[in-house]
């Protein structure tokens, strides 16, 4: 069984994560976009039963562009971002794949808000292209 550690840019925050994510995506929303200070997100679901946080986290909720929207937990501290509870699906986790500092991490297999996606971006070829 695979167990990967998430970790904010000081270490006080982390996640212990046992298993392979049940999706890795990019999004190209504008929220994300200026939550990440980038010009897309990348992030990785896992169920939430395989994912174990430790450490003080502060949280911010964020509307969503569509539907509810997530609670992210950041480092207060360094202020980094090491996982998230999308609002809509109570039963699962996500990472932001930079957390796990891992070059060898799994290709995002879904893009999703390619409307707003930066016109120099090249998703992967092998993702499921959503709106």
């Amino acid at each position: 069984m695979i167990v990967r550690l998430a970790s904010c840019s000081c270490g006080q925050l982390t996640a212990r994560v046992v298993g392979e994510p049940t999706r890795i995506s990019i999004c190209h929303c504008l929220g994300c976009q200026r939550r990440t200070g980038s010009a897309f997100s990348n992030q990785a679901r896992f169920p939430r039963a395989n994912v174990a946080p430790s450490g003080v986290a502060s949280e911010y909720v964020q509307a969503g562009d569509e539907g509810p929207g997530a609670r992210f937990h950041f480092c207060p501290h360094c202020g980094a971002t090491v996982y998230y509870e999308p609002l809509a699906m109570p039963d699962q986790v996500c990472i932001p794949v930079g957390a796990f500092a891992d070059p060898g991490f799994p290709v995002p297999t879904v893009s999703v808000y390619e409307e707003r996606m930066h016109r120099w971006i090249v998703p992967p070829a092998s993702a499921e292209h959503i709106f």
